[in-house]
């Protein structure tokens, strides 16, 4: 089973629960357009590599199409398909007014200079040019992509459309209408979404525990949220392995310490653990925040959380979701979890289009507002439909998609 097909595993037990019209699942299925593209670019020592490059669209329905654009060298078109779907639902679970998109290129961006890489960068946008645009598709940063690489990207837009068009991508520098609040937005939803989850189960958050997987942008800050927000982080990890505290990490000296060596690993007063061991903690709240499918049938038993907040996209296998189900684990789904970036890039696409920009305390205002809002109706879709919150997110997302095609007249 590819990854495209594992991902609609939980939307066809929601179209189950929800009976869902079945023109309406028809179309959510699939997505609308997927382009592949071959990418030249002259090398520093002269010779011409070609990359391949990917943009699908899964759909417009609710809006125009919203998602980053990886550099990786295992992207592929199923990677970007599935990416695309989960984009489209986790807007859709948010309320907001986009559908799903996800882009890619086959690159190890560390083998490429920096000129390399912004030529690859700029001609990846020529290539999907015709698709993209503030009102068709807006692309953002994802794995291995920055603010620098947007700024590129909407630098080569801005030529071929002869106007500047800051609108067009989100995560830009805050010196090209990038928005306050948007590099924290990620971790910060993970927070948000764990903490919603510690009231429903009466836990205090300064008596409760927290385990993070992973240490880059997204899994850093969700660490530092969590310790804002009094939890207490016992355990992070980074590729080359994980560290151990029982009095609590402090994320200052692990973060100069990771700066400093490439690594968490080794941190002056902390214990080296392995991944393996981090996931199956006894903590209140596990946050995985790294790459996907990292809970499994192989170790989901092994886990001993209360929480599961997934900060990743499809950190958890449908295998690995009747464990927890079966332990009492509760699972803030990735599509509701992670949704505070695309959240804060909803933000920062309104203020480019209106040209007006808001303090840092009225985005975190309004993103915790709203991630708030979606949780709650996600639980009350668990409790009525009595599903977990993953399928009770899906019957959030694909209710309001139904709804939109029916009222387009799509089905």
């Amino acid at each position: 089973m590819n990854i495209f097909e594992m991902a609609k595993i939980p939307m066809n037990q929601a179209i189950a629960a929800m009976q869902l019209d079945p023109g309406a699942a028809a179309v959510i299925a699939v997505p609308e357009r997927t382009l592949e593209v071959s990418i030249p670019v002259k090398m520093d020592d002269g010779s011409t590599r070609v990359f391949t490059g990917y943009r699908s669209q899964h759909s417009t329905v609710l809006g125009p199409a919203k998602g980053g654009v990886r550099y990786h060298q295992n992207v592929s078109i199923d990677e970007v398909k599935t990416l695309g779907f989960w984009m489209t639902c986790k807007c859709a679970v948010a309320g907001l007014p986009y559908g799903g998109a996800k882009g890619g290129i086959i690159v190890d961006p560390a083998t490429l200079s920096a000129r390399e890489l912004e030529a690859l960068t700029r001609a990846y946008i020529t290539k999907i040019a015709p698709l993209i645009g503030e009102k068709k598709d807006i692309p953002a940063p994802d794995m291995n992509t920055n603010g620098q690489i947007m700024g590129w990207m909407m630098d080569e837009y801005s030529k071929i459309t002869g106007q500047f068009e800051p609108g067009f991508i989100t995560g830009k520098a805050l010196c090209l209408g990038g928005s306050l609040g948007r590099t924290a937005a990620t971790g910060r939803g993970v927070v948000v979404a764990a903490l919603e989850a510690l009231k429903l189960k009466g836990i205090a958050p300064d008596q409760a525990t927290a385990a993070v997987q992973g240490f880059g942008n997204v899994g850093s800050w969700t660490a530092k949220m969590f310790v804002e927000n009094n939890v207490k982080v016992v355990a992070v990890s980074d590729v080359k392995g994980a560290i151990y505290c029982a009095e609590g990490l402090n994320l200052a000296a692990v973060e100069a310490y990771q700066k400093e060596t490439g690594s968490v690993v080794g941190c002056q007063g902390t214990k080296t653990i392995t991944n393996a061991e981090l996931l199956a903690l006894e903590v209140t709240v596990l946050a995985p925040c790294a790459m996907e499918l990292q809970l499994t049938k192989d170790n989901a038993d092994a886990v001993r959380a209360q929480i599961i907040a997934e900060g990743a996209n499809g950190p958890t296998t449908p295998d690995a979701d009747a464990v927890f189900d079966a332990k009492g684990i509760f699972v803030v789904p990735d599509i509701l979890a992670n949704g505070g970036g695309v959240t804060v890039s909803y933000f920062e696409w309104v203020q480019n289009l209106y040209r007006y920009f808001w303090t840092e305390a009225e985005v975190i205002e309004k993103q915790t507002v709203m991630m708030q809002k979606a949780f709650h109706e996600v639980h009350e879709a668990s409790v009525k439909y009595q599903v977990n919150m993953r399928v009770a997110a899906y019957i959030v997302a694909l209710g309001r998609l139904a709804e939109a095609m029916k009222i387009r007249g799509i089905c």
